[in-house]
């Protein structure tokens, strides 16, 4: 089998039995027959990296919670086996006026896991939970493609005047803004899932928070989770419209932060499929259980901009330029990921005309250059009449955020004399927490975009975004994307270029995020488990097409 590399002593002594006969995982899957049928039992055991933290599609917040609402609710759009849309709940491709601007959706027959059937009204209710201010979606923003979106969050218009409408049960129609050519791709993304509404009033605030309080229309259903537990399962949902194509039975899940962890389960043969990250990625690399395909993810820095140091230009130019991304994504972190200058990732968005990619066209935006940092700090401590500055870096406890944040504070501190960094780790949720209570210096995290669009990173930091917890505002950048997202909506090439600008004005005149990383995934899977789908962008993975041989 593969060759081991001694990251520690106890790693090395437990994976020593795991090398000798090949993967356990894919043994015991194999040996589970159904003595009846004569087949392997379709029952599998997963990692999440991090706490499912609400099954709530307006108030997710994280890549976790996401991956879990798209194995149990479905919205228009599904994923096929080859990451494209197909219909999902839509049971015939829309009906679109000549201006591009209205759709009108038939659905098709489907039940809720509560027996209720699925009704336009529940589209209709969920969407205007994600744009009511009074609900709080940090999503709110991506129902400004239908009218009156921005409009209705800015408090400007009235939930009535919303471009989304149940023309009757089984009839949805919804007004646009301005054209989307790529309307599929976007209500794939968990905001644009629907809602039983019936009984999401009946629970109110309660709704998602626990397995009880939650109904699904989805392929699986999830089960043994009450808010806070770290372990839960999926259960095949006989009810689901296409469940004659649903092979796994069971998905136990667990929460397994640690990559160490999980590469010695999956040894063990207790895991099926888990993530590869850092040294455990490199020594795993030529192994034929271990994948890695390219991820549109990003790692960045956000530094809050309502505070006086990190508020400060010259002091965000100088983190950004401080850092040796390179020596980071292929030392470090080793599982394919890649040192990025911009906010928008490689292999993610092409020019309309000429098919040159965005990241290569708008180049590399402050990149590592340590003379540059230097001269930026002693700009900014001048004009903030200091010369020792004491900051807190915040993350989440995850392994990689872990790593990312010790090795920020390391390059920071010693490229940047007088500085301190402190390193706060907590739980996914209470990171998200203390950001959107804006009780942060400086706080690491990752973005993984919903559709192949550069506006979709772009917009997060729109002054009227929940996401931008930050404070940054720039009114001219606002306009821009308002350009992008509506007055250039027919005209590809400009808006390309108002894009590029956009994302210059964001990186390397303001320095609103400090980007780190373009991500890429890697996991390993047990032979016999196929057709597991894990996507570059999005939700991470779905489990509806997987099987055990």
């Amino acid at each position: 089998m593969k060759k081991k590399v001694g990251v520690l002593v106890v790693v090395a002594a437990l994976l020593l039995t795991a090398c000798s006969g090949g993967n356990k995982a894919t043994e015991k899957t194999k040996e589970k027959i159904d003595d009846k049928v004569g087949k392997a039992t379709q029952v599998i055991q997963v990692a999440s990296g991090g706490e499912l933290s609400t099954l709530d599609s307006a108030h997710y917040t994280d890549v976790y919670s996401s991956d879990m609402i798209g194995q149990v609710v479905e919205g228009l759009y599904r994923v096929d086996k080859n990451g494209d849309p197909e219909l999902g709940l839509a049971a015939e491709k829309p009906t679109v006026s000549e201006d591009g601007i209205v759709y009108t959706f038939k659905l098709r027959k489907a039940k809720w896991t509560n027996g209720d059937p699925v009704k336009a009204g529940d589209f209709v209710y969920s969407f205007k939970n994600v744009v009511d201010p009074s609900y709080g979606s940090s999503s709110s923003n991506q129902m400004d493609i239908f009218k009156n979106g921005r409009n209705i969050r800015e408090g400007k218009a009235t939930l009535d005047e919303f471009g989304v409408k149940a023309i009757d049960d089984e009839t949805l129609e919804l007004t646009l803004e301005y054209p989307i050519p790529y309307l599929s791709q976007v209500l794939i993304g968990t905001p644009f899932m629907p809602k039983n509404e019936a009984f999401a009033k009946e629970k109110g605030q309660d709704y998602g928070t626990s397995a009880e309080n939650f109904v699904g229309n989805g392929p699986f259903v999830l089960t043994g989770w009450d808010g806070t537990q770290e372990s839960w399962k999926l259960k095949k949902n006989n009810d689901y419209w296409d469940s004659k194509n649903v092979r796994l039975d069971t998905i136990n899940v667990q929460v397994i932060k640690e990559i160490g962890t999980g590469t010695n389960l999956f040894e063990a043969g207790d895991l099926d499929y888990t993530a590869l990250a850092d040294t455990y990625a490199l020594e795993y690399k030529d192994a034929p259980e271990a994948h890695f395909i390219p991820k549109a993810t990003v790692g960045y820095l956000s530094p809050n901009q309502k505070r006086e140091v990190t508020g400060n230009v010259n002091v965000r130019k100088a983190f950004l330029q401080a850092i040796d991304k390179e020596t980071f994504a292929k030392e470090i972190l080793g599982d394919g990921s890649t040192a990025l200058n911009g906010f928008v990732p490689k292999d993610f968005a092409k020019n309309p005309e000429t098919k040159e990619d965005f990241r290569k066209e708008n180049g590399d935006l402050l990149p590592y250059d340590i003379k540059a940092a230097q001269k930026s700090w002693e700009t900014a401590k001048k004009e903030l009449g200091k010369e020792e500055i004491k900051l807190e870096l915040l993350s989440a406890d995850s392994a990689i955020a872990k790593k990312t944040i010790e090795y920020v504070q390391g390059q920071l501190q010693q490229n940047l004399p007088g500085l301190t960094i402190t390193l706060k780790s907590v739980p996914l949720q209470n990171r998200l927490d203390f950001q959107t209570a804006g009780e942060f210096d400086l706080v690491f995290g990752t973005w993984t975009p919903d559709y192949a669009d550069p506006i979709n990173f772009l917009e997060f930091y729109d002054s009227k975004s929940g996401l931008n917890t930050a404070g940054y505002s720039n009114l001219e950048y606002d306009r821009g994307l308002n350009e992008a997202r509506i007055t250039l909506a027919n005209e590809p090439e400009k808006r390309w270029n108002e894009l590029l600008s956009l994302e210059k004005t964001l990186v390397e005149k303001d320095a609103a995020v400090l980007p780190l990383f373009q991500g890429a995934i890697g996991y390993l899977k047990s032979d016999h488990l196929k057709d597991l789908q894990v996507f570059p962008f999005g939700r991470t993975v779905s489990y509806r097409l997987a099987y055990v041989e």
